[in-house]
């Protein structure tokens, strides 16, 4: 045979490395599988010996212990009769593990093996979840204990705190329909601060004296000498304080029947007002690059581009319409939230109602009323843009001067609980 037939041609040597390759990728794939049905083998084999008496059942009462929910639900007795616990609902739920906190640990105290442990302190934690589906709803109001009050200055103050208390309750009871809580709780009392040294639960209700009040706050569980000293940067980013939603259920449970409870609202109009003019007449890395260039976006025809990069120079005809818009392009704040949805007053009987328009005669008696050093007075002073002209009824009409009939009737109606249940005139619309 001559040398040059004994040349493989390049056809001939192509296929022999394509056969080649075909062989030896289906014996790589042969192997593969052989090796994972070995070790799934082994897998199984060990899962089969580690087999004890936490059964399946076990297993999810762990996995619903560690995401406890508490959402209570009736069916609706009526549109109209559940008005004040259903209306616009939050969508998102809220899911919130059960925390424990100082004494709140006992909880979940046992002492045994691992798998007795977890029973035990399943079972626990299911007795308490228990007590709040046997919750009366809305919760018992407390009458006020007067016995440290020993003048007379207060009368008058006392008298308008007894009105506002009956008001509220009374409407509750005639509008209020359902008996239980149709939100999650935790979701109820993420507003609610909590003071334990007096007592005392606050309801924070933003632009109706709420930086004072947690500066209070402060001074009364011993984190400040003075609520004049406190920064505003240190009262609402420093988390100084706790809220209610931090304890876990039988923390909640117990400050929720025993601490006195206080909330105070505002003028709907005027804290809507106050809140426009906090956050967007002023320089705000927050505010106008989130909700001001949404706002100027969809509701500016023709914005320029600096507005819509800056999101500054928002109008209050613009803002109104953002808030009265079912598809709004940014959410909800808790600035311009509904006192409804903020603090439940129709769940959660707040003993009591004070009110931004008589502040200080106000908190200063519910400082008494608590026991608070008689040297402790509720702070007077603006907390930011102290030159600026305090947000009241004048005010508020030069702002409604820019607006139509209609747009000032849909504000009212979108605040018609806040009006209503805390007893405020309605506006001159």
């Amino acid at each position: 045979m001559q040398p040059s037939e004994m040349v493989m041609n390049p056809k001939q040597v192509f296929l022999s490395v394509l056969i080649f390759g075909v062989a030896g990728l289906l014996l790589f794939m042969y192997l593969q599988v052989w090796i994972e049905e070995q070790h799934t083998g082994r897998i199984e084999k060990k899962r089969e010996q580690k087999a004890t008496s936490v059964t399946r059942e076990h297993i999810q009462e762990h996995i619903t212990n560690q995401n406890l929910k508490f959402h209570i639900t009736e069916d609706q007795k009526g549109k109209k009769e559940n008005l004040l616990l259903n209306s616009e609902r939050p969508a998102k739920v809220l899911t919130k593990t059960s925390y424990s906190q100082g004494e709140d640990r006992a909880l979940g105290k046992a002492t045994g093996p691992p798998t007795i442990k977890l029973i035990q302190k399943h079972h626990g934690t299911r007795t308490v979840f228990k007590k709040f589906s046997e919750m009366k709803w809305p919760l018992d109001r407390h009458p006020l204990n007067k016995s440290l009050i020993k003048d007379n200055k207060w009368k008058e103050t006392d008298v308008a705190q007894e009105k506002r208390r009956s008001f509220l309750q009374e409407f509750c009871k005639k509008y209020g329909g359902a008996s239980r809580p149709q939100s999650h709780l935790f979701h109820m009392v993420s507003r609610i601060y909590v003071e334990d040294k007096h007592k005392v639960l606050y309801c924070e209700v933003p632009k109706a004296g709420c930086s004072n009040w947690k500066r209070i706050l402060m001074v009364l569980s011993g984190l400040a000498s003075s609520a004049y000293n406190i920064s505003h940067d240190a009262v609402h980013y420093g988390k100084h304080l706790k809220k209610l939603d931090s304890f876990d259920l039988k923390g909640i449970y117990t400050r929720l029947n025993t601490y006195t409870k206080a909330i105070f609202v505002r003028d709907p109009m005027e804290r809507l007002v106050s809140a426009f003019r906090d956050k967007f007449e002023h320089p705000n890395s927050y505010y106008h690059p989130v909700f001001g260039k949404a706002i100027i976006k969809k509701y500016r025809p023709n914005a320029c581009e600096e507005a819509l990069n800056n999101g500054s120079g928002v109008k209050f005809k613009e803002f109104v319409h953002y808030l009265l818009d079912s598809h709004r392009p940014v959410g909800m704040d808790i600035h311009w939230e509904k006192v409804s949805k903020l603090c439940y007053p129709c769940l959660i009987n707040y003993d009591y109602v004070g009110k931004f328009e008589t502040l200080e005669e106000d908190a200063n008696y519910f400082l008494q009323l608590i026991g608070a050093p008689k040297e402790l007075k509720f702070p007077n002073f603006k907390d930011r843009h102290s030159s600026d002209e305090r947000t009241n009824a004048q005010v508020v009409r030069q702002y409604l001067k820019d607006l139509t009939p209609t747009e000032r009737q849909l504000i009212y109606d979108f605040y018609d609980l806040d009006y209503l249940m805390f007893n405020y005139t309605t506006p001159f619309l």
